[in-house]
């Protein structure tokens, strides 16, 4: 997407530039006076959350929560994606390597109100209210998940595997994003140095510490659920080994004897009485139910 003038008004220029090439780059660097390396933080999918002046431009390096989903989740840009934000003035320069919903939506919300004169100051604002509330989502979405596996787990006694791998799914995703809003947290407080009303910055941090509480329990409850989940498969090993363990007390003694009558050698004087048969089953019945009784006082 070329260097595009989004919205314009008398007090305030925004423009948007999306998957930028080295030449729009190069272009905005000579055009505003940007510092090219500022320009290229932007481009890195990795680069940390970060607020920088150099000169008269004030730089933003904000990442929103991306709705895609990926099976690798190893590093930020797998749940993120950058918006570099640069104020000059009456000048408000976005810069993003892909479609960026915050954008979208304020921008929508600019053309669909009436009488509606943003400066750039509070487009930046705005735009880091949209990068909160994506979080947020992202939060709410992934609390109704752990919800549902929290259910499968204990109400429905369900082990299956596939339950251990959304919860390391969920878990690596609820880290990554609280990794990224605590990184955020020193950006949101240079937000105080725009043009705004108190009121409206304090709105803003508090949405930022709204979805840190957030993801920090979405941590640990994903933690504690991976725990139980193995201590409960465990559990339920453990009462097959116990029946297993069970039945073999039952079969071990009265295989023996079996065992034992059944070896064949020729001076064997019970194999000659002729009620041994008999008194033979009966000894093995008698070693079964003295067992169950030992078993059943034991509440084994």
């Amino acid at each position: 997407m070329p260097i595009e003038t989004v919205y314009q008004n008398q007090h305030c220029k925004w423009i948007d530039v999306e998957a930028p090439t080295l030449q729009d780059l190069k272009f905005l660097e000579e055009t505003y006076h940007i510092n090219g390396l500022l320009l290229e933080d932007t481009m890195d999918p990795n680069h940390l959350p970060k607020f920088e002046e150099d000169g008269g431009t004030r730089f933003f390096l904000l990442r929103e929560n991306t709705k895609l989903e990926r099976r690798a989740l190893n590093t930020l840009s797998d749940v993120s994606t950058k918006l570099g934000i640069f104020l000059q003035d009456d000048v408000i320069i976005t810069v993003h390597r892909m479609k960026n919903l915050s954008v979208v939506e304020y921008l929508n919300e600019i053309k669909a109100a009436d009488g509606l004169s943003p400066t750039p100051d509070g487009i930046a604002l705005a735009l880091a209210l949209k990068v909160m509330k994506s979080f947020d989502d992202e939060s709410q979405k992934l609390l109704e998940v752990m919800d549902k596996i929290e259910n499968d787990i204990f109400l429905k006694n369900n082990g299956n595997s596939k339950l251990i791998r959304q919860l390391y799914n969920l878990k690596r995703r609820s880290s990554l994003n609280s990794r990224i809003l605590h990184i955020s947290g020193s950006i949101i407080d240079q937000f105080k140095i725009l043009s705004i009303n108190d009121s409206e910055f304090i709105n803003l941090k508090d949405k930022h510490d709204d979805v840190v509480i957030d993801f920090e329990h979405l941590t640990s409850q994903s933690t504690n659920l991976i725990s139980m989940f193995l201590a409960m498969s465990d559990q339920r090993a453990n009462q097959v080994m116990k029946v297993l363990a069970i039945y073999s007390m039952y079969f071990f003694p009265i295989t023996f004897i079996a065992g034992i009558y059944g070896m064949n050698f020729d001076n064997m004087p019970e194999l000659h009485e002729p009620f041994g048969y008999f008194m033979t089953l009966g000894l093995m019945v008698l070693i079964v139910v003295i067992t169950f009784v030992y078993v059943r006082r034991k509440r084994w």
